[in-house]
């Protein structure tokens, strides 16, 4: 019995086989694997800051019209189009995306107006099935003018449809929300930046184009994170904004709080960022139990829609906070660390990009859009005035016009014949052909000649733009700035150019000795420590930009100036007779050429000090000298500084009901006390008249004052000084603040006669007619300057007024007088 052949030949398995090297294969496809995960996946254009799909996103959410100004929809809808159309990749990418872009904890700057739950620091979001989404107002800027030939498209993934390879982005996207994602061999990690600042040098960059990093610097301290907190130190953001790689450190914002009677507590209201509160609960609770923290007796989170972020630690009685603190930064995500690694796509190619790069490849870009759109807009204007011509040709002539059209056998005939007698162009006279009749009339003339003179003007306008590379510049400045002005913030995170630490423990003999930490290789120089009218307050980087002849720091009005060490302490008074204790290295440093409130870095007051409610801070006095204390009521107070070293704050006057510290000032005994008053009444006596008393005294009487009279400036004036001056604004008890100016006196201070304390003093200032008291006044070494409540500079008059003259006229209002100087 013969075999069945059921299987072909054995040649027919070899002749579709091919040998190939596995290596050259496997090379191949991880290459073509990784280009593809680089370029249309992980990386962010440098241009517009974003990732193929968040730009598809947003793209596709722009094409279904999911503006501000109209509803939501489901977050699946949107998911559903963009796979469908334009991102050959699964569902949970796209929504992921998506979210990320919702969550103002994410990005500084959101780009997606979200409803529902997105999701939070521990938790992450709903369904897309029940979640709604529609764009966000910043992200119009974005996608605006697409329709205008502003940026190429390029083929979807199945060539049926077309998508922006780039969308035009009105403001440097990747700068401001910053960027993170994974590809194959590198990684990009970028931090958000404050919209405002980062705008604020792009303008610098586009008048100057050659700037470098530290004229940007300026512009751009430092990045601004969604969720606050504080950075500590700030070389590693320079070696990032000079190199594109570098780290920081960020630190929760912790306030001490009383928590109770007995109970102290630390009160965290901003975390790190992307750091959640459960997650620091977590940890803080495994750390205690392993006994790496100590002092901590519970921690509650009583956060919430209303307040915030708001974690309770609680503390065991005896113990430091701040010692506590300084564990917790060790031992939990209180402080975390942020390594930045600039990595973005330019021209399709990954490249590690410092700041000054990632500004100049925006603003190209950007220059590039507008000079698109400026050519695509005068493409259509010269369209528009071609046919507006062509009409007005055919309406002056309009009779004869009908009777070529009516005598013609087809439409092309009259087109021919129109075009032969008028002298018009084809499509002049395709649209004479399509007019309706109601366009031919007087009036219609008329609107189409305005319509040509306007068109002329605006084509001239356009060809300026595009033959002018100055003038397209300032028009991208303009426009920047309209977008700070519309979207931007203030900054939330605070800048610290370094951190308190504990001293270097010493070695045993024969061993090593432990390294000392960072904050102890800074050295105790000579500085200054500010307080501004406006609330700010900072440090200087050392003592020469106040001192005299050199470079002087540029502000409104300095309400106090205390000469201390970098790591040194000073004393912060306020209204209530408090003065708490203060760490210099903790406030920022203040650069010699900037000013306050537009300090890069500089910080309210607030952030460092904690005020009851109706306390105010009445200035900042060093330590170890001889204060002087004078309030509303008139007492007056020298105290001796024995002050506690182991408290925080103390009282340094026992003030009477209703009393409060209208001034303190450092008085020796060849200084001159001084009071004014309300009604205008000044009194000047020697401090020598006044011994020092220990903390708990209440003083004595200073001047004399009436039931209807109050103290409105308290301080010490040199009494030798020739330079000093007195400084008084009337005005009117009716009117209200801010609507009359009132009239300002300056005297020279050696005018005014010393009398006896506790005596009512001399007129500094006669009232003119609608006055009745003085609004404002101020004593000490001139020349005076004067500033709104905003730092707004205001004039003084330059004539030195009598002791007990009237003021002069003053054309705006003045709400803080203070020294030209430190």
């Amino acid at each position: 019995m013969a075999r069945r052949q059921n299987t072909p030949p054995a040649e027919d398995f070899t002749e579709n086989i091919v040998d190939i090297d596995v290596t050259s294969e496997m090379e191949g496809s991880f290459l073509e694997y990784a280009y593809s995960v680089i370029y249309s996946r992980a990386l962010p254009d440098a241009r517009d800051g974003l990732k193929p799909v968040q730009r598809r996103i947003l793209y596709m959410m722009s094409d279904m019209g999911l503006r501000p100004d109209r509803g939501h929809v489901k977050s699946a809808r949107v998911v559903g189009e963009v796979m469908g159309k334009l991102h050959p990749h699964g569902d949970a990418a796209i929504y992921d995306a998506m979210v990320r872009m919702a969550q103002d904890f994410a990005l500084r700057l959101p780009l997606i107006d979200g409803h529902g739950n997105f999701g939070s620091l521990d938790d992450g979001p709903a369904a897309p099935r029940y979640t709604e989404a529609r764009l966000a107002a910043p992200a119009l800027s974005l996608t605006d003018h697409l329709d205008e030939d502003v940026v190429d498209f390029v083929p979807n993934y199945d060539n049926q449809l077309q998508q922006p390879e780039v969308l035009p982005a009105a403001f440097p996207n990747l700068l401001v929300n910053g960027a993170t994602g994974i590809a194959v061999g590198m990684a990009t990690n970028m931090a958000p930046h404050n919209l405002v600042e980062v705008i604020a040098a792009a303008r610098h960059l586009i008048a100057n184009p050659d700037a470098g990093l530290d004229e940007l610097m300026k512009f751009v301290p430092g990045p601004d994170l969604p969720t606050g907190g504080r950075i500590v130190g700030l070389s590693g953001i320079r070696d990032a904004y000079a190199t594109g790689r570098g780290s920081f450190k960020t630190r929760a914002k912790v306030e001490v709080e009383q928590l109770s009677a007995r109970r102290t507590g630390l009160v965290v209201t901003e975390l790190p960022y992307m750091v959640g509160p459960e997650k620091v609960i977590e940890k803080i609770k495994d750390a205690v139990t392993s006994k790496k923290l100590q002092g901590i007796s519970d921690i509650v989170d009583l956060t919430d829609r209303n307040h915030g972020l708001r974690l309770v630690i609680e503390l065991k009685n005896g113990f430091n906070p701040k010692a506590v603190l300084q564990q917790l930064y060790k031992h939990s995500p209180m402080e975390d660390s942020f390594g930045i690694n600039n990595v973005t796509l330019v021209d399709g190619q990954p490249q590690t990009l410092g700041l000054v790069d990632l500004l100049r490849v925006y603003v190209d870009h950007r220059l590039s859009v507008v000079r698109r759109r400026t050519a695509f807009r005068l493409g259509r204007k010269k369209d528009r005035l071609h046919l507006v011509e062509g009409l007005l040709i055919a309406i002056v002539d309009i009779d004869e016009v009908i009777q070529i059209i009516r005598s013609s056998d087809e439409a092309a005939a009259a087109r021919e014949r129109l075009m032969a007698i008028y002298d018009l162009t084809e499509i002049q006279a395709n649209y004479i052909l399509e007019l309706r009749l109601r366009q031919l009339t007087k009036y219609s003339r008329i609107e189409l000649e305005k319509e040509q003179e306007e068109l002329r003007r605006e084509i001239a306008e356009l060809e300026a733009i595009l033959n002018s590379d100055q003038r397209l510049r300032e028009l991208v400045s303009a426009e920047l700035e309209e977008i700070s002005t519309k979207y931007g913030t203030p900054r939330r995170t605070v800048l610290l150019e370094s951190e308190a630490v504990a001293p270097t423990v010493a070695a045993p003999a024969g061993k090593a000795a432990k390294a000392a930490p960072l904050a102890l290789e800074i050295p105790d120089d000579p500085c200054w420590a500010v307080l501004t009218t406006s609330g700010q307050i900072a440090r200087t980087a050392n003592r020469d930009p106040l001192a005299e002849g050199g470079q002087r720091i540029k502000h409104d009005i300095f309400r106090s100036v205390v000469a201390t060490t970098a790591r040194g302490e000073i004393g912060a008074v306020t209204s209530a007779g408090r003065m708490l204790r203060i760490q210099v290295l903790d406030m920022p440093v203040l650069p010699p050429s900037s000013g306050l409130p537009n300090l890069a870095g500089g910080v309210p007051a607030k952030e460092f000090i904690t005020l009851a409610k109706g306390e105010s801070l009445v200035g900042f006095a060093p330590l170890d000298a001889v204060l002087a204390v004078g309030t509303a009521r008139g007492v007056v107070k020298r105290v001796s500084p024995d002050y506690p070293l182991n408290r925080e704050d103390w009282e340094i006057i026992s003030l009477k009901d209703k009393d409060s510290v209208a001034g303190i000032s450092v008085a020796g005994d060849d200084a001159d006390l001084v009071f004014v008053t309300a009604q205008a009444q000044l009194l000047r006596f020697p401090a020598s008249t006044v011994r020092p008393q220990g903390r708990t005294a209440g003083g004595m009487a200073g001047i004399k004052l009436p039931e209807d009279d109050s103290v409105i400036f308290f301080g010490a004036v040199g009494a030798q000084d020739p330079e000093a001056v007195v400084v008084t604004i009337a005005g009117s008890s009716e009117a209200l603040p801010g609507t009359a100016a009132g009239t300002a006196k300056v005297t020279p201070f050696a005018e005014y006669p010393q009398k006896g304390r506790a005596t009512g003093g001399v007129r500094a200032h006669r009232f003119l007619r609608g006055e009745d008291l003085l609004t404002l006044a101020w004593a000490g070494h001139g020349p005076a300057k004067a500033a709104s409540a905003a730092g707004v500079a205001r004039a003084l008059p330059n004539e030195h007024g009598r002791r007990d003259g009237s003021g002069i006229p003053l054309n705006q209002a003045v709400d803080a007088v203070g020294p030209s100087q430190g």
